[in-house]
């Protein structure tokens, strides 16, 4: 082939993409997506992105804790044990058993955080170690992230607070001298 014939090609090559700029630029003009005021649908545990242009974040709405007195002793241990299955996939729940991605969970409940002897805490949860209190479990089994901002912990967490009651109850069980429950509150 000559020059003449490169040129023809290069030629038409050039041409065929200004044809497809240009489109797209006219779509893009003509056809201008609109942002939604609000997402379709909201996933737990992420937060809002501001329609401002804020970097600040939105803090969770705070959800009220149960009455720990009241609602432990009707909690179903069974079903707790049943959703204790989602843990096991990275804790131990066995006394003296082996830590796994995450630490042993034998004795949690009422246990100071971030002491397991042998598990590498991420230095956001080593940053307190207030024992686990049923509050505090109640608010991070709802969202690991948002209550302890870095934890290792990737667990999406449990919408649903009777789930969470449950497990907690459970949790209760596996220990040597379970925490003792909290007395009803007066009403």
């Amino acid at each position: 082939m000559d020059s003449w014939e490169w040129n023809k090609i290069a030629g038409a090559v050039l041409g065929t993409l200004i044809v497809v700029l240009v489109i797209k630029f006219t779509a893009d003009a003509l056809f201008e997506p609109k942002a939604p005021a609000r997402p379709g649908y909201a996933v737990e545990g992420v937060p809002a992105a501001s329609t401002a242009g804020s970097t600040a974040q939105a803090a969770p709405a705070e959800e009220t804790l149960p009455d720990f007195g009241t609602v432990l002793p009707a909690a179903d241990i069974a079903a707790g044990k049943e959703i204790s299955a989602r843990c096991e996939q990275c804790h131990d729940l066995s006394k003296g058993g082996p830590n796994k991605i995450g630490p042993n969970l034998w004795g949690v409940v009422g246990r100071a955080r971030a002491t397991h002897p042998g598990f590498d805490y991420s230095s956001a949860m080593m940053t307190s170690h207030d024992a686990w209190s049923y509050g505090d479990l109640f608010r991070y089994l709802k969202s690991p992230q948002a209550m302890v901002p870095g934890t290792k912990m990737s667990f999406a967490g449990l919408r649903s607070a009777q789930d969470r009651i449950n497990l907690i109850a459970y949790l209760r069980t596996q220990a040597d001298s379970p925490l003792a429950i909290p007395p009803p509150a007066k009403k």
